[in-house]
């Protein structure tokens, strides 16, 4: 395993000999708080990994013991509309969303406000059992405005949602496990080893087909039932054109293990 710096930023990106990368956020004085130079490099390193063909699974997480326990209100108090535009204060949260490779959010502690919507980003969530999710932003004169509002309605619906936006309330992880926010609840410290133990599985699946899973997933949840329901068939149907389709279902049919190659 090496790290790409032996410095330490608040962001560091660390590649494993497994193809999956952790992403860290590292800003212990602030809770690993989100600010422009943090989310600048979260984005650029989601991006770097996003190109890099030896990569398959990205997990992203928080030192410290915290994920990110929000956006640094320090720096947003002075904003204004127009700060927002230029500094293109949401642009971390539309690389995520385009990311092409699997992201899994790895959660201890805090994530909160921002930190909540980049964890919902993320196509998995795993979080240590005294992990909080919420968002908090109406506390303080505002609310969500990089996606939390809209992902958490689809992810637990709209009067839970509610609840969280207009009460500023967090929930621990065994709730929003049973909300349906999260994917998986492991014991406290356990989240990062639990998330790259999925990264790895993950990983041994055809490339296509992950791809696939993740596009259809990513394209049908905001579009009508019989609109995705094609999109998925579609997938389906193109999936029988790839070499790991025949490399898969003959392995299984041979009973060994398959050798896929992304192709």
């Amino acid at each position: 395993m090496t790290n790409s710096s032996a410095a330490k930023p608040p962001v560091t990106i660390t590649r494993r000999e497994d193809r999956v990368a952790i992403v860290t956020i590292d800003r212990p004085e602030r809770r690993n708080a989100l600010n422009l130079e943090v989310k600048g490099l979260i984005a650029g390193a989601i991006e770097t990994l996003a190109a890099d063909d030896s990569v398959q699974v990205i997990v992203l997480t928080g030192a410290g013991g915290c994920f990110v326990a929000g956006t640094d209100i320090a720096e947003m108090v002075a904003m204004t509309p127009q700060t927002h535009v230029a500094q293109r204060t949401g642009h971390v949260f539309d690389v995520l969303r385009h990311c092409p490779k699997i992201l899994i959010a790895a959660v201890e502690g805090y994530a909160l406000g921002g930190g909540c919507e980049l964890a919902l980003c993320c196509d998995m969530i795993v979080a240590g059992e005294d992990a909080a999710f919420g968002q908090p932003e109406i506390r303080v004169g505002i609310m969500p405005g990089a996606g939390g509002s809209q992902r958490l309605i689809r992810a637990i619906g709209k009067y839970r949602a509610m609840k969280l936006m207009l009460t500023g309330e967090a929930v621990k992880a065994p709730e929003a496990l049973a909300m349906g926010m999260i994917t998986e609840v492991v014991a406290k410290g356990g989240a990062l080893d639990r998330a790259l133990a999925l990264a790895r599985t993950v990983t041994t699946m055809p490339p296509l087909a992950v791809r696939a899973v993740k596009e259809v997933v990513g394209l049908g949840q905001d579009v009508p039932l019989e609109t995705a329901l094609a999109l998925e068939r579609k997938a389906f149907v193109m999936l029988f054109d790839s070499a790991d389709q025949t490399e898969g279902m003959t392995a299984f049919l041979e009973k060994r293990k398959p050798v896929y190659q992304g192709r």
